[in-house]
């Protein structure tokens, strides 16, 4: 799946660390947390869809609804085209009974449909390894500790490392082809600011949830069906690898 990203031949263009206020279980249920993305990612927005990841259908309004269902309709079509062209997209999960945490899929780049970037076009004209193409969407990666999107221009690698009970490393890395010259094939602000503000935002986020559980008041409550299946089957994950190590 992302053997024609060549990633082997990539280079770091530019790398972020950024230490979040909340401890590492709570970061990384932030980024699974997708419904929260049209209220706090503008930017992300442009190019991201968060439906892609559940939504309660009795909060849809009927125009909402059909634009839903009509976006599923053509995950469905895209999806057999991608594939029929030898690019596997289809969603593969092993969430649960296993040591790592970990899902992938191919997801449709909203607008122009090409990066995650501030208008959904391709951030460098010198496209990854072997594509040849800018609207094989964003090859999604999750793992426990970290989460990737690979488009047809670039990449954004994201790891998750716990610093304390209260502070958690954000590293992410935009990867380029390894020939691609900034200022040339790709302008680093278009090819960063997305993601960099997106980061920002999830940080406040994480700071907001930590203090919160903190809170004498706090109580835990259900997860939502509809909208968060993948928290409640990551907390699942790790409550069983906890007790997998005899905690």
């Amino acid at each position: 799946r992302l053997a024609p990203y060549d990633i082997r031949n990539a280079r770091i263009a530019h790398q972020t660390d950024v230490i979040e206020d909340g401890n590492w279980k709570l970061t990384m249920e932030n980024n699974r947390e997708c419904y929260h993305c049209s209220a706090n990612h503008p930017e992300l927005c442009v190019s991201f869809v968060d439906l892609d990841f559940g939504f309660d259908p009795e909060t849809l309004s009927p125009e909402d609804r059909e634009q839903a269902e009509e976006h599923f309709r053509l995950y469905e079509e895209r999806t057999k085209a991608w594939e029929a062209d030898g690019f596997p997209s289809a969603a593969v999960e092993q969430l649960a009974d296993c040591a790592t945490n970990f899902r992938t899929q191919r997801l449709i780049i909203a607008g122009a449909g090409e990066s995650q970037t501030h208008d959904a076009t391709a951030a460098s004209s010198k496209l990854l390894g072997h594509m040849t193409r800018k609207d094989l969407g964003d090859t999604h990666l999750w793992g426990h500790n970290s989460w990737n999107h690979f488009m047809g221009d670039h990449a954004v690698v994201a790891t998750v490392i716990p610093l304390s009970a209260g502070k958690t490393l954000v590293r992410t890395k935009w990867l380029v082809h390894k020939d691609a010259v900034e200022g040339i094939d790709y302008d680093l602000d278009k090819l960063t600011d997305v993601w960099i503000a997106t980061t920002d935002q999830d940080a406040d986020l994480v700071a907001r949830s930590h203090a919160g559980t903190l809170d004498l008041a706090y109580q835990p409550g259900p997860y939502s069906r509809f909208s968060e299946t993948n928290l409640d089957k990551f907390a699942t994950w790790y409550i069983d690898r906890m007790r997998a190590h005899g905690y």
